[in-house]
């Protein structure tokens, strides 16, 4: 039975008082987006102090200067360094400096607009595969477990050409073996103890670590000693061919692993998050899926959508923005200032924990008229650059952003214009972020074709 209309999608209950030491050790373990005060949706900096000196920015023109203008002056914090390094070293989403800015000149061609849309008949066979899976379903669907399946199957696909040797279900379970036992902060993390010293909750994720880089180190050493490989160049030949222009160098194994799984785990996750909140969404109102079918069904004519179907699918494009506007996937990000500085009138000083919460940002009442509120069309106009930023922004905005977005309007508007999706009673997502912006308990939705 469908739900009875809602004033406002599912959101996160900020907070409404200080939480101290524990409280914020047990609220971050749970939710970190519940550390969110409630006046960061209504204010430009919230700062505080607990075991670290913190401020959370949501001032377009301060995360611009954090993002672009001093950008090595604010490094990722090291909290994000001690969950990431262990399962993707010193790779492009973690390095710092000079190592970072020759990997992103080495892997950049890899994500030319030429080589995402090349890619797109994968995201068009995933998308029939989805259809497939759902025509076949009895009873109610977890949509999240559907879109996690189809986005797991175009990143392996992309980076490995769908290479025997690279074991999908293996490589799925242990990064969710991994982002549960290791993405948790701790009461050491909220009080900032030094690095060197070890997280207990850390300390036995590495066998499921171990066994998904001996996966992908054997999947890279099967293809450097292929002959030739048919077929389009896939990730995996495009970062074996990589290179810095500038100094000539190239990726080592170690490398080369740790940025592929890098981008496996960030290219499926994301995605598949982006799918299920706004099929979430599209149930949550009708009227805007039934105006998106009907768009997709206009251009597809019963075909599953393409990448060159993308710059003809614009309510679509707007339906997945605003969907990474309600529920960013990469919904807080922490830095550590390096030197000192002034944001919106506050001192920071080296070693202060710099807060970026996407979410509120995303939710802003100075930014965002009915910020809680579902509206596609507010992407008519283009938004400030710093106050929507769900894939980054400055020199480290995503790389992957482009090939995200394709991926997205593909399988969306394919599943849109064959299927209609409606809420069921009682079942309602929680938007909860250990590492990403996850739905808790899953997104339950019936599913039923269209005539």
């Amino acid at each position: 039975m469908p739900m009875p209309p809602q004033a406002e999608p599912a959101k996160v209950a900020l907070a409404m008082r200080p939480l101290g030491i524990l409280g914020t050790a047990a609220t971050a373990r749970r939710n970190v987006l519940e550390l969110i005060p409630g006046i960061a949706t209504r204010q430009p900096i919230v700062s505080g102090k607990t075991g670290l000196r913190w401020h959370m920015v949501m001032d377009p023109e301060s995360l611009r200067r954090i993002l672009k203008e001093r950008v090595d002056d604010y490094p990722k914090s090291v909290t994000t360094k001690l969950i990431l390094n262990p399962a993707i070293g010193d790779s492009l989403f973690v390095a710092e400096g000079a190592h970072w800015r020759w990997q992103r000149r080495a892997a950049a061609p890899a994500f030319a607009q030429r080589h995402v849309e090349a890619l797109g008949p994968v995201m068009t066979a995933a998308a029939e595969a989805s259809c497939r899976r759902l025509a076949a379903a009895r009873g109610p669907v977890d949509v999240f477990e559907e879109t996690v399946a189809a986005t797991f199957e175009v990143i392996s696909d992309v980076t490995f050409s769908g290479d025997g040797v690279f074991d999908r279900d293996a490589v799925h379970q242990s990064i969710d073996a991994y982002i549960a036992q290791t993405a948790k902060l701790s009461l050491m993390d909220v009080i900032g103890l030094p690095a060197w010293l070890p997280r207990p909750g850390r300390l036995f994720s590495g066998a499921g670590i171990r066994r998904m880089k001996s996966i992908a180190d054997q999947a890279i050493a099967a293809r450097a000693q292929a002959a030739q490989k048919d077929g389009p160049p896939d990730l995996l030949d495009l970062l074996l061919d990589a290179q810095d222009p500038e100094t000539g160098r190239a990726m080592n194994r170690a490398e080369l692993r740790d940025n592929l799984l890098t981008f496996i785990v960030a290219g499926h996750e994301t995605t598949a998050l982006t799918l299920a909140w706004a099929l979430y969404l599209m149930a949550f109102a009708p009227e805007v899926q039934e105006a998106a079918a009907a768009e997709a069904r206009g251009v597809l004519q019963g075909r599953a959508a393409t990448s060159g179907d993308v710059g003809v699918l614009p309510l679509t494009l707007r339906i997945v923005n605003e969907t990474l506007r309600l529920y960013p996937p990469a919904a807080f990000l922490s830095r550590t200032a390096q030197a000192p500085d002034t944001l919106c009138g506050r001192q920071v000083r080296p070693g202060d924990t710099v807060m970026m919460p996407i979410y509120a940002l995303h939710r802003h009442h100075l930014l965002w008229d009915r910020p809680d509120a579902f509206d596609p069309d507010r992407f008519l106009t283009t938004p400030d650059r710093y106050a929507f930023l769900p894939f980054g922004a400055g020199p480290r905005i995503c790389i992957g952003a482009s090939f995200a977005l394709q991926e997205a309007v593909i399988i969306l508007a394919t599943l849109l214009s064959r299927f209609r999706f409606d809420r069921i009673a009682g079942q309602s997502p929680q938007p909860r972020m250990i590492l990403t912006l996850r739905p808790h308990g899953g997104v339950w939705l019936t599913v039923r074709p269209r005539d």
